[in-house]
């Protein structure tokens, strides 16, 4: 399985269909097969980019990542898609764990660069891929286009490496996903098969940014299926209902919080929105009086949730549209986060690691062709992650009789918020630099915007003073502004713990879920 195949395939079988649409942008397949192959020789020639090289990226949504994506492989190197959300520190954490040696950045994320080559210079090639004026000291990604000639593809495929995809730590650091080809098209396979993209007249719009492992999954399945992709820089309600009406889009990805907020602006009744006949939410489950709210005002969308990790790149299961109901034989499983994919094996295990019987609550395991090969340089978290070939999803759950998964609570100390995983250890790490901190416990808490909010529990140090609004500012300075909480209680007890010592922070959460179903949103 090489990832580079339905690029090749669609412009031998389709060359004059539309593959691309960004803006006043618009490209056949056949044009985007040569850019990609020129692309990758100026990589090739131009650069110096060997085999197995990391190449990454730090923009916004466009043709230009869309081209990136293909042809950083077709040079027979490596994709590392940085976090847009993430701070200057943890993006060159990334860089310098994965030592990528060429970055591209667009107009967004120059300043950003600059912090960059002034803490790090691991990066020893810079390629500007915006519409203005190129930056002294980088390069143009036009002109790197326009002056090279077309690279024969170097079939990178199966077990080769496709790239490292960088997520929240567990220990405070972020970790590089290692994902090969074969792990990548088994999963987008099974994507486009299960999410029903292998039909006439599909356009997929790429709403949801684009360095997350959802929206590559679910761009790389439309691609095999050779459908049209339309680009938007960044996720705007009003934005993405005038990119459906315009450009006449089918189908899209929205984490649920988007999908809110589309509801909350109206922005589904302010355009024509009459060719949408698809969504696809994930990253977390939708809570039902959304869902409720959403398929009220999208009577002829069909709704399909996904759920999985960026070690899964990213499936496990997806519940289908006929189980999106709320009467009927299928009521029942919509709370659920449906069915295992066509490559995937789950089972559920208790403590001692055996299987559980149908109903039985533990821990969430999978396997299959899209299992990660591991944590890039971190031999001690894969070997704890992934046992005999099964990934340890960290979450808790249940299969009903009919195959059905169910969660209910996370095993991990992992909080998701928007649609994007916070490790409570890195938001812990950062809090603790704090002159004034003497102990922190960062737990997730309900939130109906949001699904879980940040919430940190603090105890400072005897005689010290020090707001909530500094704190998160000063939290700030180390991370993501998403990772930080956005609540602080303070207290002068000493937390809960274990008979070993441990802090046991299900004591810590419980009042916040206490009447809840289950444990997490």
């Amino acid at each position: 399985m090489y990832c580079t195949q339905p690029i090749r395939r669609s412009a031998q079988i389709q060359p004059n269909a539309i593959a691309t649409i960004h803006g006043d942008r618009q490209r056949t397949f056949a044009e985007l097969e040569n850019r990609i192959a020129r692309f990758a020789d100026a990589l090739q020639q131009k650069i110096g980019v060997n085999p197995g090289d990391r190449v990454a990226i730090l923009a916004l949504n466009s043709d230009r990542y869309y081209e990136y994506l293909f042809a950083v492989p077709w040079a027979g190197a490596v994709v590392v898609p940085l976090n847009i959300r993430w701070s200057t520190a943890e993006n060159v954490y990334s860089l310098e764990d994965s030592g990528s040696s060429v970055l591209l950045v667009d107009d967004t994320f120059l300043p950003v660069a600059e912090g960059i080559r002034e803490t790090s210079n691991v990066v020893r090639t810079y390629i500007y891929m915006g519409d203005g004026e190129t930056p002294a000291g980088m390069l143009n990604y036009e002109t790197l286009i326009a002056d090279a000639q077309p690279a024969e593809d170097a079939d990178r495929g199966y077990d080769d490496l496709l790239g490292i995809f960088y997520t929240g730590g567990t220990t405070g650091f972020p970790k590089g996903v290692m994902i090969s080809h074969l792990n990548y098209y088994s999963s987008s396979v099974f994507a486009m098969a299960d999410l029903d993209f292998n039909r006439p007249g599909v356009r997929y719009l790429h709403a949801a940014p684009m360095f997350h492992m959802a929206d590559l999954a679910m761009g790389m399945g439309n691609t095999i299926a050779g459908n049209t992709h339309v680009f938007i820089p960044a996720f705007q309600p009003q934005t993405v209902a005038q990119a459906i009406e315009q450009q006449r889009v089918t189908a899209t990805l929205l984490v649920p919080t988007m999908v809110a907020m589309m509801l909350e602006q109206q922005a589904f009744a302010s355009a024509d929105i009459s060719t949408l006949d698809q969504i696809v939410y994930g990253a977390s489950p939708m809570p039902e009086g959304t869902l409720r709210q959403a398929m009220d005002a999208l009577p002829n969308v069909a709704f399909y949730q996904g759920y999985g990790q960026t070690e899964m790149a990213p499936l496990v299961s997806i519940l289908r549209p006929e189980y999106h109901v709320f009467e009927g034989p299928n009521a029942g499983k919509l709370r659920s986060a449906g069915q295992v994919g066509m490559v995937v094996d789950v089972k559920i295990l208790d403590e001692e690691g055996n299987p559980l019987p149908v109903g039985g609550v533990g821990e969430v395991v999978s396997r299959g062709p899209n299992a990660m090969r591991g944590y890039w340089n971190k031999p001690e978290q894969t070997a704890k992650a992934l046992v005999d070939g099964w990934v340890h999803t960290g979450d808790a759950g249940y299969l009903d009789e009919d195959g059905f998964l169910f969660l209910v609570d996370r095993m991990k100390d992992m909080i998701v918020s928007g649609g994007e995983n916070v490790f409570s250890a890195e938001v812990e790490s950062a809090l603790t630099r704090h002159p004034a901190v003497h102990e922190v416990a960062v737990i997730g808490i309900p939130s109906e915007e949001w699904g879980e909010a940040v919430h940190a529990i603090v105890r400072l140090k005897p005689g010290e003073e020090v707001s909530e609004q500094e704190l998160i500012a000063s939290c700030k300075e180390h991370i993501a502004g998403y990772k930080c909480p956005r609540s602080i209680e303070f207290r002068e007890t000493p937390f809960p713990v274990t008979g070993a010592g441990k802090l046991r922070k299900m004591d810590l959460r419980d009042p916040y879920w206490e009447g809840r179903d289950r444990a997490i949103n």
